[in-house]
């Protein structure tokens, strides 16, 4: 298993050695391209003065024509204070720019979402939420992007309630989102019940601290849900957490109703369900725990890049399910799934919000598009390359947001899956046409 390992490792450092290669020869991955046609300079006066008039008089009049005359109902910002970039932690906003990039690329191809990477100089809360709250003239849809906890649950809070346009943070609900997706097949796998699993969230971020509220959400008992931070249990007699971090206080207070202490070894005899985002591995979940949990046992090592316990080591301590947030394993937790798609759906509908019942509509259609409906223990989700996927997760948002009286615009379910289909297969059209016509450049070997 040495050798496996060693091996994982080299492959697992292949994508940061052509990223440092790549990054320079493209400058950035993204670019401002032309959607309206230039046939002749005559076509200037129309797209700008004196023609632009009339659209601008018209939007005065009725500020909802914006969607009608402009590209904003397919605009998002994704925004980022750089405090928490991936696992390297507060590197400032400059710093995260080649990472708010790369998520507009990928909400680009993925879900024809045209996004814009915008890192702000703050690291005042209330200072970035009056920054992204003037952005809503321009935008159709909000994501924030690796902002420190405990800040990130204020500033999403607030941003919920004040904005009119759908305000996520991906680091929250994209996570939390994709890992219900997960659960949901392999519960059906292993005949369990949301309600009637105990189920042990291992790591007290923002990730999993949003999974917990959205597994409450979808059906789970709070009391059998136990969290367990880098001080042990979450329980009623943590009283540290009242005034460093009062949304894990209030889980302290309403989960874990054996009032069970200690740390990850106590929370998980006889659990049914793990879910790790914490410290990356090896050894950071050891086999021994493992093999206390209940039979049939799921579990979900999510940390990047190594996942907290290697899944042969799980499956060998009794593991059913095992799940990473790595491509090279079976059954990869990946936020890529669900944020192009949600905004995809909120988008087409100019939705005024995301619901946790919008996120549970999604997660229900990502786990009904793995193959084989989610039977296959190694196969409990879809990956990104079924790009159809992604449309069908759009439509069922946007079918959500109409039924909770969410949506400016009343689609048909047809309309919708349409809409985002022509959407999403344009811009993967696009990329390839660019590509074969060397628009966008062959990259160099290495």
């Amino acid at each position: 298993m040495s050798m496996d390992k060693e091996e994982l490792l080299a492959k697992a450092k292949k994508p940061a050695e052509d990223a440092m290669r790549l990054h320079p020869f493209y400058r950035g991955k993204i670019e401002v391209s032309l959607k309206a046609c230039v046939r002749n300079i005559d076509d200037f006066a129309i797209w700008y003065t004196p023609g632009v008039a009339e659209p601008c008089k018209a939007i005065a009049e009725n500020k909802e024509d914006v969607y009608k005359y402009t590209n904003k109902a397919n605009f998002c910002a994704v925004v980022s204070d750089g405090t928490r970039v991936l696992g390297l932690g507060d590197i400032g906003a400059e710093a995260s720019m080649p990472v708010m990039e790369g998520k507009a690329l990928l909400f680009k191809y993925l879900g024809g979402v045209d996004a814009f990477p915008i890192c702000v100089d703050t690291r005042d809360a209330d200072e970035l939420i009056n920054f992204v709250k003037m952005l809503q003239p321009t935008f159709g849809g909000i994501n924030l992007e690796d902002i420190a906890s405990p800040k990130c649950f204020y500033i999403l809070d607030r941003l919920k309630e004040e904005c009119h346009i759908p305000v996520w943070h991906d680091d929250q609900q994209g996570t939390a989102l994709v890992t219900l997706a997960g659960l949901i097949n392999a519960l059906k796998i292993v005949n369990k019940k949301i309600d009637q699993s105990k189920i042990v969230l291992i790591g007290a971020g923002a990730a999993n601290i949003c999974t917990i509220r959205l597994l409450i959400a979808a059906g789970a008992d709070t009391n059998k849900i136990i969290m367990v931070d880098s001080k042990g249990i979450l329980h009623k007699g943590r009283s540290d957490l009242k005034e460093k971090h009062p949304v894990k206080w209030e889980l302290a207070k309403s989960t874990n109703s054996e009032g069970i202490v200690g740390g990850a070894a106590e929370a998980l005899k006889g659990a049914d369900v793990l879910i790790g985002l914490s410290k990356p591995g090896p050894d950071t979940i050891k086999k021994e725990w493992i093999k206390s949990m209940a039979d049939d046992s799921i579990v979900f090592a999510c940390a990047n890049p190594i996942p907290e316990i290697w899944p042969w080591e799980a499956r060998e301590a009794g593991a059913k399910i095992v799940s990473t947030g790595r491509s090279d394993f079976p059954n990869q937790v990946n936020n890529s799934l669900g944020f192009p798609a949600i905004f995809r759906g909120v988008l087409d509908v100019q939705a005024s919000g995301i619901s946790d019942t919008m996120c549970i509509a999604a997660a229900q259609e990502l786990a009904a598009c793995a193959p084989g409906g989610g039977w296959d223990p190694e196969n409990i989700l879809p990956t990104m390359d079924m790009w159809e996927v992604f449309p069908r997760v759009a439509t069922a948002t946007a079918m959500k947001a109409i039924e909770e009286g969410l949506a400016r615009v009343s689609l048909s379910r047809e309309e919708c899956y349409k809409k985002a289909e022509e959407l999403i297969k344009r811009a993967q059209d696009q990329t390839k046409t660019s590509m074969e016509q060397g628009f966008i450049a062959e990259p160099p070997a290495g």
